[in-house]
């Protein structure tokens, strides 16, 4: 009874720690670091109660907690990186840096000024943007990458599915072909299944056609 009554406990902290806030407030940053030390904390309660033992809880608890705000704040650092490398993309709304959970970073890249129409070859002009989002990733070598591309309803489903996964891949490739460890990256296109807004519209249509990357830690760092 007295485990159940910790664990939750430390969820109803977890609560309160993941509040969302402004993205750039340092409140919320530390916020979200306790919220993985929390997070770590329970998965070293776990550990330590499979040790069956109570000094082991408590240690584990302990060991837990450290890990988890280690990855946190590697993530915080992370997110500060891509805010800084790219403040200029963001102000002309070309990236957007996003941050969905804890452990996971979000980077919207929008097709208008990536590619042409109806092309997967990546423009020259975005180049340098992507070079300064590689160069991120390259300094933060403990995260892995997905890159996933969508596009609007206009066409068939069939191409569309088509188009987002060769704009998927050409961004991949050319984080690979700058230095980017291929294992640390993946690659996939939602076509037309996951719409940001209404189709009806040319701004929501806009909006549709993007390609998304998605930054997390390497499943050795989450787990140690």
């Amino acid at each position: 009874m007295k485990r159940v009554l910790l664990v939750s406990v430390i969820v109803a902290g977890l609560a309160g720690c993941a509040a969302p806030g402004p993205r750039d407030d340092s409140q919320s940053q530390t916020n979200r670091t306790a919220a993985g030390a929390v997070i770590g904390a329970i998965g070293g309660a776990v550990l330590g109660h499979q040790m069956d033992s109570k000094r082991g809880a408590v240690a584990g608890a302990i060991v837990g907690g450290a890990t988890g705000a280690a990855v946190g704040n590697y993530m915080d650092k992370q997110e500060q990186a891509f805010e800084d490398a790219l403040a200029e993309e963001q102000r002309q709304n070309q990236i957007e840096v996003q941050r969905v959970r804890d452990d996971l970073l979000k980077l919207t890249l929008d097709s208008e000024v990536s590619f042409d129409f109806d092309s997967a070859a990546i423009k020259s002009s975005f180049k340098p943007s992507l070079n300064k989002l590689m160069n991120v990733l390259a300094k933060y070598d403990r995260t892995d990458v997905t890159v996933v591309g969508h596009t609007d309803s206009v066409g068939s489903e069939a191409y569309n599915q088509r188009l987002s996964e060769r704009r998927a891949s050409a961004v991949g490739d050319y984080l690979i072909d700058q230095g980017i460890s291929r294992y640390r990256l993946r690659t996939e296109g939602s076509g037309e299944s996951e719409p940001r807004a209404s189709n009806n519209t040319a701004a929501g249509r806009q909006l549709n056609r993007r390609v998304e990357v998605f930054v997390r830690p390497e499943a050795e760092f989450a787990e140690r």
